[in-house]
């Protein structure tokens, strides 16, 4: 608990902070609270994902001091940081943030940790860096390529994945490059696209985590064995994926329609068209096991309910009406 407290108020300092040192330290008091949740696991893995997860930090927050210094160079303020320190401070942040190309330690750490860590790793440990790409953003060509890298490359790596943790970390790297489009006009509304997206998380992981699943073929047991288990993760697939029935279609519409309107046409087919490559790997995963039959059943999955697993599933299901009859009333 206490460590958990410490992480969030790190990222708290870091989004609130007047200074660029401030930020710093906020982040630093973020990486060294998280490290021991991870090693808390006790499994054989935590101690090598705490120490790639460590190096990856400090190498990032040791960039963000040198941009820092760099600017010191060219301005009498700590707190201005000219172009080319930007661009090194931004790539410092995307580094921690495990956005690509700069995503090469995010599914090895992801596939390491528990599935509580892993949430905390997809959800709050992108806030600050966010936020802070945020005070710095504009849509350049820089910012145009890392969206674009970002889908393609987890598109593209998913294909091959029989780990259901390294396709959901590729999937994060996906849903980054989405929160970036949608900070080009409007910044307060990325607010709105991660909220949602850490409420499919969720939704998501509880399942996994009640019944831990880790790879494809406990996930065809599963599916095999409780009806109701398969029921909630199609649907937290198809929103996760942004399929129109479901909650997750909402944000994406958003930032297609901010896109559009701006005459930004090529960015967002692209974005459609790389977002199609994850789509399919949802697919893959819902198809496959309903074709195949797993006869030795290695796990005993109970039919126990949760009353707080089916209540956000159903806000899941039908959350994208209420949105669409509350925002045609108002």
């Amino acid at each position: 608990m206490m460590f958990m407290i410490i992480m969030i108020l790190g990222s708290l300092i870091s989004i609130s902070a007047y200074s660029w040192m401030n930020i710093w330290i906020g982040l630093e008091m973020n990486l060294l609270a998280f490290i021991p949740l991870i090693n808390s696991e006790n499994t054989k893995q935590s101690s090598e994902v705490s120490m790639k997860y460590f190096l990856v930090q400090v190498s990032a927050s040791m960039i963000i001091l040198f941009s820092f210094l760099y600017s010191m160079n060219f301005s009498d303020s700590i707190n201005e940081l000219n172009k080319l320190s930007q661009f090194i401070f931004n790539s410092a942040i995307l580094l921690k943030m495990g956005a690509a190309p700069f995503h090469i330690w995010y599914p090895g750490v992801a596939e390491g940790l528990g599935w509580m860590n892993f949430l905390i790793l997809m959800t709050w440990q992108k806030i600050a860096p966010m936020i802070l790409i945020m005070y710095n953003f504009k849509m350049n060509a820089f910012f145009c390529s890392i969206i674009l890298i970002s889908m393609t490359v987890s598109g593209l790596k998913s294909w091959n994945q029989t780990s259901i943790k390294k396709i959901l970390a590729l999937s994060s790297i996906n849903h980054i490059g989405w929160m970036m489009a949608m900070m080009f006009l409007n910044q307060s509304l990325w607010i709105f696209y991660f909220t949602v997206y850490i409420f499919i998380s969720t939704n998501l992981i509880l399942v996994l985590n009640k019944y831990n699943i880790n790879n494809m073929n406990d996930l065809i047991m599963l599916y095999n064995s409780n009806k109701s288990a398969k029921f909630f993760f199609f649907m937290n697939l198809f929103s996760l994926g942004g399929v129109p029935p479901f909650l997750g279609f909402f944000p994406k519409w958003m930032v297609l329609k901010i896109l559009m309107e701006n005459n930004m046409y090529f960015l967002a087919f692209m974005m459609i068209f790389l977002t199609l490559l994850s789509l399919y790997i949802y697919m893959r995963m819902i198809l496959q096991p309903m074709i195949m039959k797993v006869s030795e059943k290695k796990k005993f999955f109970k039919k126990q309910s949760s009353f707080f697993i089916n209540m956000m599933n159903w806000i899941n299901v039908l959350g994208l009406l209420g949105f669409t009859i509350v925002f045609n009333v108002s």
